[in-house]
This record gives C-alpha cells, sequence and structure tokens, in this order.
C-alpha cells in the first residue's frame, strides 16, 4: 500500500514521541526506560517517510539495513515481513532499536532531519523487533548449503554476533568462543538492564543458535586454546579475533589504588553479570551505594550507564564529573536528558586530580580542579585547562573511572605472529580485515579502537564477506 498522504502532508506530522517510564519511579529501578510505540505510533511514524528514491538513511546505517523497505512494511501493517526485511542485513534488531545511534547514522542522514526531525527509524526497528519476538514467529534469514569450512570466531560481542550471522548464512559451521559465562559480550555486561534488557539479548543469541551457530562460553583463547590450536589442531578453515577493547584505562592520579575506586568496566560487570540489579536478590561483591556519595568520571555512554546505575543501587548524591562543558560530552543526548532527569548532578568543567582515602584505606573524597575551555586539541574540542586556585574537595564514598578503554591484550600477546600497533591494537587491512597472519582476521574495537555497537557490527559483516571470499578461493 503506497502512503496515501502527499511529501508535503507527511512533513507537517511531528516526530513521534516514545513513552517512558517517570524519571522519579525509573531512578529507584532497572526497568526499562524506553516503552516502546504503540500500534498506532509505529504508524503515525512510518508515515513521516518521504521514500526517497535515493534513501540516504542506508547510505548512513553501518549494516546497510534496507530502511526505505522496512518502513514501507512498517504502514503496511506487515510487521514480521519488515523484522524479517532488517534481518537480512542486522542480525540483532532489537539490540541495535535500542542502542544505536541513530541520530549520527541512519536518522542524521534522514532528508527531512533538520528542518522537521528525522523519521524514528531506530524506535520503528525496536517496534518490529518487539512484535516479532513476541509473536514466536521469527524471519529467520535462509541458510545455504553446508561447505564443509569451519569458522572460529573469538568473541560473543556486536562483531563477531555480526560476522557469525552472515557466516552462517553463507553456509559455514561458525563456533563462537566467550571468555565469560554468558554470551553477548559488551551488550551483557556493559550495557545496563534499564537501556537493555537481558533477555533481549538472550533471545538474540538463541535465534542464532536456531540458525546454527555454535557457542563455547569460559574459553579465553589466549590461555585456554590458542589462535594456531584452533587453526591446526582444531581443523577451523579461519579465525575471526573480535574481542573488543576492554582494558580500562584509569586518570593516573594519586589515589586510584583506595577501596571505593572502579573502572567503569568492573563496576557494570559487577552489575551485570553478578545480578546486582535484582537487588535483594543476590549478594553481589560490589561496594554498597546505599546512601552514598559517588561519582563517575567520564562523559560519554559508558559514564552515564555507570552513574545511572549508581543512582538505581541507592545513591543519595549521584555525580557526573567531567572536565569540559556539556556541549562537548560525547554521551548520547537521550541518556544525558534521561540522567538530568533522574537527578543526575552534573558536576561541568572540574577535573579530580587526586582521590583521597581514610587511615583505612577507603576512599573519603576526591580533589578537584574547576576548569575553563581554551583552544581546540586534536580532537577538535576545546581543550580544558585548570584554573589556578580553584582546588576543593568533594565529599566521596565510591568514585568510578569512565574515561575510556584499550586493547584486550590476551590473543596478540599468545600469537606473536599477529602485527599491533600502538596501543596494542591488531593491525588489519581497511578492506578485508586480515591480520598479517594467514587466516586470521579482526574487526570491531580491536582493530578501531572503542566504539560504538553498530559500527563494530558493520566491521563484523565487512570481515564476513572478506572470510567467506577467501574461503572460497582459498587465496591471501
Amino acid at each position: 500500500m503506497a502512503n496515501p498522504l502527499k511529501p508535503a502532508e507527511r512533513m507537517k506530522i511531528p516526530r513521534q514521541h516514545m513513552p517512558e517510564q517517570n524519571a522519579g519511579e525509573r531512578s529507584q529501578n532497572f526497568k526499562e526506560v524506553n516503552l516502546g510505540l504503540s500500534f498506532e505510533l509505529a504508524k503515525t511514524e512510518a508515515s513521516r517517510c518521504l521514500t526517497c528514491a535515493s534513501p540516504k538513511c542506508v547510505d548512513g546505517c553501518p549494516v546497510g539495513v534496507k530502511v526505505k523497505e522496512f518502513v514501507e512494511l512498517v504502514l503496511d501493517g506487515k510487521y514480521l515481513d519488515a523484522a524479517a526485511k532488517i534481518r537480512e542485513d542486522n542480525i540483532l534488531p532489537a539490540v541495535t532499536g535500542r542502542v544505536c545511534p541513530q541520530e549520527e547514522q541512519c536518522e542524521g542522514a534522514c532528508v527531512i532531519n533538520k528542518k522537521f526531525g528525522s523519521v524514528g527509524i531506530g524506535y520503528l526497528e525496536r517496534f518490529v523487533a518487539d512484535y516479532e519476538r513476541q509473536s514466536g514467529k521469527i524471519g529467520l534469514p535462509a541458510i545455504a548449503p553446508a561447505t564443509g569450512k569451519k569458522v572460529a570466531i573469538i568473541g560473543s560481542g556486536p562483531a563477531g554476533l555480526s560476522a557469525a550471522g552472515d557466516l552462517i548464512q553463507r553456509g559455514h559451521a561458525v563456533t563462537v568462543f566467550e571468555a565469560l559465562h554468558d554470551i553477548g559480550g559488551v551488550l551483557i555486561y556493559g550495557i545496563p538492564e534499564f537501556r537493555l534488557p537481558k533477555d533481549i539479548v538472550s533471545n538474540e543469541v538463541e535465534n542464532m543458535r536456531r540458525m546454527g551457530v555454535q557457542f563455547e562460553t569460559d574459553v579465553v583463547v589466549g590461555k585456554t586454546v590458542t589462535v594456531d590450536e584452533l587453526l591446526n589442531e582444531e581443523g577451523f578453515s579461519a579465525v575471526l579475533v573480535a574481542t573488543g577493547a576492554g582494558l580500562p584505562q584509569f586518570l593516573g592520579v594519586p589515589g586510584e589504588n583506595l577501596c571505593g575506586v572502579y573502572s567503569a568496566n568492573e563496576f557494570l560487570t559487577r552489575v551485570n553479570l553478578m545480578k546486582a540489579y535484582r537487588t535483594g536478590e543476590f549478594e553481589t561483591p560490589i561496594f554498597d551505594c546505599r546512601d552514598k556519595n559517588v561519582a563517575v568520571v567520564g562523559g560519554g555512554n559508558t559514564a552515564m550507564d555507570a552513574i545511572r546505575s549508581a543512582k538505581r543501587l541507592g545513591a543519595k548524591n549521584a555525580y557526573i564529573i567531567y572536565r569540559r562543558s556539556e556541549a562537548e560530552m560525547p554521551a548520547r543526548l537521550e541518556e544525558v536528558k534521561h540522567a538530568k532527569e533522574e537527578g543526575i548532578q552534573l558536576l561541568l568543567l572540574n577535573n579530580p586530580v587526586e582521590f583521597i582515602g581514610d587511615d583505612k584505606g577507603w576512599l573519603r573524597a576526591a580533589r578537584c580542579l574547576k576548569m575553563e575551555l581554551g583552544p581546540a586539541d586534536e580532537t577538535g574540542r576545546r581543550r580544558p585547562v585548570s584554573i589556578q586556585g580553584s582546588e576543593y574537595e568533594l565529599p566521596l564514598d565510591v568514585a568510578i573511572i569512565a574515561v575510556g578503554t584499550s586493547s584486550n591484550p590476551l590473543v596478540q600477546s599468545t600469537t606473536p605472529d599477529i602485527k599491533t600497533r600502538k596501543g596494542g591494537y591488531i593491525e588489519a587491512n581497511a578492506e578485508t580485515l586480515k591480520t598479517s597472519k594467514p587466516g586470521v582476521f579482526a574487526a570491531g574495537d580491536i582493530v578501531t579502537g572503542g566504539a560504538t555497537v553498530i559500527l563494530a557490527m558493520g566491521a563484523g559483516r565487512k570481515a564476513a564477506k572478506a572470510i567467506n571470499d577467501y574461503l572460497s578461493t582459498g587465496q591471501w
């Protein structure tokens, strides 16, 4: 069914707002913040699409989802067909519909974005993925005849899962090795329940199992088994390293070794994998945030995830300490908005220079300096400069450092013929993602450094194509 509205009429329809939990209530629980579109809202939002002849939104999607086609199917009420259309290019639609920064990608490229607000592509993706899951009728892609070739994927994060989905469709046997006890990588241990529920990730993983992907948990490649053993003794024809950038970075200031100072990775992993978000049910080994002063240092999405989790764990005062202004914060605008609504206090243009402990080695305060913005640095953002004489102490019980991560070094350290570059990241061809070791490819944050879920998925798709070409031709 063609859209009955003329383009001028479509542009008069305002972007639909997704219902949310009340801020006061949600700051006390780990239930999902965004509640999803109703049928009526979804149809209205889909009707805003101009069905461009050359849709820029597709160009803006790192995995190449056929946005125009799936939105038209939503308008027609063919929700299962819409979900299946997305799944042709994106094996994790219920995940990306929740955590993908669409405003920088598909929605950012939408031709009506600047004047009228983009079509809510992410909202619609989530809507059809949730409809499909609730119906129990999953539109899994077709699987090609078996090729007899085996591919090992190290890491079950977005890059690894995306590659696995594409390779299994091409008929290759795929085994994903995960060091932890749950599948999903950063999707399961790094993103809190209120943004991405664990059962959403588990459902998507189960769909991949139904497609034929094999998963092995508690396998630390580099310790349990090496890359060389996978290629030789285990009979894999190719290996994809997708281990991510999970090594936390710190500030390098005095006092970071005090009890009560965490990396964001450790804090979020304890909350997620050890089920601290199910308060009262599990004795999770994490320092109690109840009625405490908690600060997260950093301004990205991980920082927002950590401090909003601390707030839900009962923090009395929950601070973001960020050395630039709000305009420079790399976090998604929606995450900053939600955090402020939930009572998170933004200490902008502030920078901790020391953590101060008590006589028992526990954190009691942060010594901070006020900052001002100077000329732009290499990132294009104005460099923060300390203001002399502005030092003060901020009482704190818990400090969480969220200033970035670096490469997971284990595979590289046990596979010396894989070349690395500065920071220990794996050196891979930009187009083929081939490493210096024949048969071994690398994709995602282990190559690029920390990036978004969807960019890692795009890299996984690119690697899958290159692996398929290699297995088909035998040429390196």
